[in-house]
């Protein structure tokens, strides 16, 4: 449904005429120094509904110069927000966390109408990207050194953490709000100003959320934001400047290393979440009520857009033939259509590319011998929507085990041994997260060990938390983003020896 038409739910349109005043709302410039300014150029992009391919809004598109302007903001703002007591960044990002709470309608409807998932789901990521506001608030205050005397007994160590400095951070489309809360808070509760970059598929809820940031009092220059169609000059004009001192990147593996390869001259600190290729293993003994509603949510949360996502499900021959069928008759009674919509489970993809490979890894795993057993078509247009899939009997050299799916495409195969589900699990060039379904509390102590992830999901579908350390192992990236670990990523250690007080 275009979101400007009205529905049977909606018969006076007061979702179009609430979408007219939000979108009316959200900036259209780049922020730089605390100003909403025009690109150079008065370059613009369009921001379009991927539920209908129709456009949302222009915005200004930020030229490598823009960015330069965006660091330089930052790099001046440092110093003094680097002395702000933590106390005050604290009450500052808590403000900001009770400011997205009381809007958190305008967020959820914005996040629909940029990203496509339906709105109940955009609902749980206002609640989880505030989350980390929350949490990085109460961590600013806990920036912690250390005091001691020496082996020897001749002096004292004195161990204090510092900033780290101006902060690149790029987000991905696939959570606009969460991942730059993610990034943005551990940055300002440690003492860095940042300049973050959105995809430019979906900028206008990072853009809505810096504007909060300056509503409740965060000094300009602190946050600058630069939305732009031109990512790779944009980040080398930013990467090759000294004046940046962190990385911060969310997206896909080869994307990643470029960046890295452009950060080490400047021997920048990095953070980097990557790519996923997610095992879920369900063993002969796992609760199957449990193990098919973590499936669900673990494949089909964000419409299988998550680097988090479960990719590769790996069943015991035991109980293939039933899991198969219940995870097949919940997937095929799904709702496809606008997020907008009541009841829909399955938004659109967020783009026609993304259609694309869905429909080309489907069409590949069944040439190699897998079974469709529900979806595995494209939904004719408007909009970039694919039917949420079920395949059986999928190969090993399908390329869909391989590939992150990003798409609402479940594929399952078996096992008959533990041994064999840990190296099928583990075959993969990525480690993000793995999921776990037994009751045998010594097999899953043996998965914590064997799984080459770096986080697991024991019995749970869901992973992500802002008091957890949220990142990889192998491919998968670099740092953490969460969790008392977050927060040390835009920290750097100091050592000073002094003199023996008493000599």
């Amino acid at each position: 449904m275009n979101p400007t038409q009205t529905s049977a739910t909606d018969p006076q349109g007061s979702l179009a005429a609430r979408t007219v005043a939000l979108l009316g709302r959200v900036p259209d410039g780049l922020l730089i120094d605390g100003v909403w300014r025009p690109a150079e150029g008065d370059r613009t992009f369009t921001v379009s509904d991927p539920a209908t391919g129709l456009p949302l809004v222009r915005i200004a598109d930020a030229s490598p110069r823009d960015a330069l302007d965006a660091l330089a903001s930052a790099d001046r703002a440092f110093p003094a927000w680097a002395r702000v007591a933590p106390r005050e960044r604290a009450e500052l990002l808590r403000a900001a966390f009770e400011e997205l709470q009381r809007r958190r309608d305008e967020f959820a409807l914005l996040m629909t109408l940029e990203m496509g998932k339906p709105l109940q789901e955009s609902f749980g990521e206002v609640a989880y990207g505030g989350e980390f506001l929350r949490w990085f608030s109460e961590e600013a205050v806990r920036i912690q050194g250390r005091y001691g005397i020496t082996p020897e007994g001749t002096g004292r160590v004195v161990v204090s953490q510092h900033p780290v400095g101006p902060c690149y951070l790029i987000t991905p489309w696939n959570f606009p709000l969460a991942m730059a809360t993610r990034k943005i808070a551990p940055a300002l509760a440690a003492g860095c100003t940042v300049v973050v970059k959105p995809a430019s598929l979906t900028p206008l809820t990072t853009s809505l959320f810096a504007q909060v940031l300056l509503d409740v009092g965060v000094p300009a220059g602190v946050v600058n934001v630069v939305p732009s169609t031109k990512s790779g000059p944009v980040s080398a004009a930013i990467l090759d400047d000294p004046r940046v001192r962190k990385l911060s990147f969310t997206g896909s593996t080869p994307v990643g290393r470029d960046l890295l390869a452009r950060a080490a001259p400047g021997v920048l600190r990095t953070s980097m979440e990557l790519g996923g290729n997610a095992p879920f293993l369900v063993f002969a003994d796992a609760d199957l009520d449990a193990a098919v509603a973590g499936a669900l949510t673990a494949k089909f949360r964000n419409i299988g857009q998550a680097c988090t996502a479960a990719n590769r499900f790996f069943v015991h021959a035991s109980l293939v033939e039933e899991f198969t069928a219940r995870v097949t008759e919940a997937v095929a009674a799904f709702e496809t259509g606008a997020g907008t919509q009541p009841g829909v489970t399955i938004g659109p993809l967020i783009d026609s590319r993304a259609v694309a490979k869905s429909e080309e890894l489907v069409a590949d795993a069944v040439a190699r011998g897998a079974t469709v057993r529900t979806g595995g078509h494209a939904v004719e247009g408007p909009g970039s929507f694919f039917e949420a899939t079920v395949l059986a009997d999928v190969p090993a050299d399908a390329a869909l085990m391989r590939e992150e799916i990003f798409g609402p495409v479940l594929a399952i195969t078996t096992f008959e041994s533990e041994d064999e589900a840990v190296r099928l699990a583990n075959d993969t060039e990525y480690g993000l997260v793995s999921y776990v379904y037994t009751r045998d509390l010594a097999r899953a102590q043996r998965m914590i060990e064997r799984l080459a992830t770096g986080m697991m999901g024991l019995n749970v579908g869901v992973v992500s938390n802002a008091a957890a350390p949220f990142g990889g192992w192998k491919e998968s990236g670099l740092g953490r983003e969460g969790g008392p670990e977050g927060i040390r990523e835009y920290l750097q250690t100091k050592y000073t020896l002094t003199p023996d007080p008493f000599a």
